[in-house]
């Protein structure tokens, strides 16, 4: 009887033998890549950093040891910071197409419906279609709405200065709070066309869940496979605010699509604009973007919700830093003063048509974005492996682009951490459209801020409203140096210790 055994041994023999030597030689192509700088990890751990290390000024601090291009390790994740205004350049213009991926957490992916919104779908045919229902309608200027309800609430905020001042003078105003409910009312209303009072706290409480799930560490993310034993328990408080927000908007949109508004009619808000787009819904006629693009009850409340929170805190924390700023260089807020003086006059309260020739706010406003942007930290991820300043970058390595320690870097700007708003009244100062990399609040390339303009509009009227209507004095005899400038890093990097000022009228016209 032949036996087959001791013919085939050899082969396998060598096959078991060279295996590992193979293994080893492919490990070691990889690894023999260039990689960025960064500080050594731990095996299977990575970089082991405080949080307090993980922030906008503990990654300028590992910047000014690695440079602008560094790389941390987090068990199996990777994450390559950007410091510099030329880094910047090459991952948003001539890079772009590689960098312009979002990274997403579990509690991301659950919560925007598995990327059904824009500011977090990966780079496609999908995101560019929603970036166009968001720039052509949600944020076009054409939509009244949202327009006025920048005036509305900016014009109830003054009112409730001015009746708390009338009430008790020289009392103090929490300026933080004014600020966050003006924002909220400003989104609230141009997102549903509610007032104030209907139903926002309830959509707040939601908010306010969402954010915190948004944050909550879970070491799922950075170890994928543990994802099944939930060791947080993430998931059924997840799944809670997931059904409520389904329960609110729904009852939005079954109300909206009752009452339908003409396709011409300037008054629409945003639910509106995009109920028509529902794939039950016929396209009107001439409308190319409705004709050839369909989107679900999901979309839609994942877009709400990242109007909410793109909209909310930056701007809210935006008009706060400008007050806090200006309270603390009284030279600054005189000559602001002076200019709403001349230009509008101490007989009435600023109109729209006043904004452009108030030419030092809005250095002061573009002073104010440099030093405190509105999201210190942007977030990228690689579609695909790809070189960057000679570094081998592998896809799906998650970017974090310092807008902060960009804005401060010494070799861009002088005296850079002090707050200097004539800067910007030089002609050849850079400016926030995008095209200066030194200079990005509000992003750039593809994945820029698609509701800036709007942002923009809500920060110079409620800032020029605030400061025409009237004076504000610091409280308790506390010194313009003796305000706390620090932040606490978030989505945003709000103040630490909220804003009181004690205001005062300075029109002749009633606030009331």
């Amino acid at each position: 009887m032949e036996m087959s055994g001791p013919s085939e041994s050899p082969q396998s023999f060598w096959f078991f033998a060279l295996l590992p030597m193979a293994l080893t030689l492919g490990w070691l192509a990889v690894t023999r890549r260039r990689l960025p700088p960064g500080p050594r990890g731990v095996p299977f751990i990575g970089s082991i950093l405080s949080t307090e290390q993980l922030n906008h000024r503990g990654l300028a601090k590992l910047a000014e040891r690695y440079g602008g291009l560094f790389l941390l390790h987090f068990a199996a994740t990777r994450t390559v910071v950007v410091s510099s205004p030329e880094m910047a350049r090459q991952v948003l213009q001539v890079h772009d197409g590689v960098f312009s991926n979002r990274p997403a957490t579990a509690a991301i992916r659950y919560l925007t419906y598995d990327r059904s919104d824009m500011a977090f779908a990966n780079y496609g045919p999908f995101w560019r279609q929603m970036r166009k229902l968001c720039v052509m309608k949600l944020f076009s200027r054409r939509r009244g709405e949202s327009w006025a309800s920048v005036r509305d609430e900016t014009d109830a905020a003054v009112r409730a200065v001015a009746a708390a001042a009338a009430a008790t003078p020289e009392a103090s105003v929490n300026v933080s709070e004014l600020v966050f409910n003006l924002a909220k009312g400003i989104i609230y209303c141009a997102a549903f066309g509610l007032s104030s009072s209907e139903g926002q706290d309830q959509f707040i409480a939601i908010l306010q869940e969402f954010s915190k799930l948004f944050g909550a560490f879970n070491v799922a993310d950075f170890v994928p496979w543990l994802a099944p034993l939930d060791l947080h328990g993430l998931r059924k408080r997840m799944e809670a605010a997931r059904a409520a927000l389904d329960g609110f908007i729904d009852e939005i949109i079954d109300k909206h699509r009752v009452n339908p508004k003409a396709t011409d009619d300037l008054n629409t808000d945003m639910v509106d604009e995009m109920i028509v787009f529902l794939g039950e819904t016929p396209a009107a006629d001439g409308d190319e973007l409705q004709a050839s693009f369909k989107i679900t009850r999901e979309n839609i409340k994942a877009i709400i919700m990242d109007v909410m929170f793109g909209g909310t805190e930056t701007v809210a924390s935006a008009i706060e830093w400008v007050m806090a700023e200006l309270m603390r260089s009284p030279e600054d807020m005189k000559r602001v003063q002076q200019e709403l003086a001349e230009a509008v006059g101490l007989d009435r309260k600023v109109n729209e048509g006043d904004i452009k020739n108030l030419s030092f706010l809005k250095c002061c406003i573009k002073e104010t974005l440099r030093l405190h942007p509105p999201i210190p930290l942007l977030l990228h991820e690689t579609a695909e492996d790809c070189e960057l300043a000679g570094y081998h970058i592998p896809a799906r390595t998650t970017v974090k682009i310092n807008v902060w320690a960009i804005a401060r870097d010494r070799s861009a700007w002088e005296d850079a951490d002090s707050f200097k708003p004539a800067r910007f009244a030089a002609a050849e100062a850079p400016d926030f459209k995008g095209s200066c990399f030194e200079f990005i609040p509000f992003g750039s390339g593809r994945r820029s801020c698609p509701g800036m303009q709007l942002g923009l509009y809500a920060l110079e009227m409620a800032v020029a409203q605030l400061l025409h209507c009237f004076n504000w004095e610091l409280p308790d005899g506390m010194k313009p140096c003796d305000l706390d400038m620090s932040d606490v890093f978030g989505l945003t990097a709000p103040r630490a210790v909220r804003l009181v000022a004690v205001p005062s009228p300075r029109l002749t016209c009633s606030l009331i």
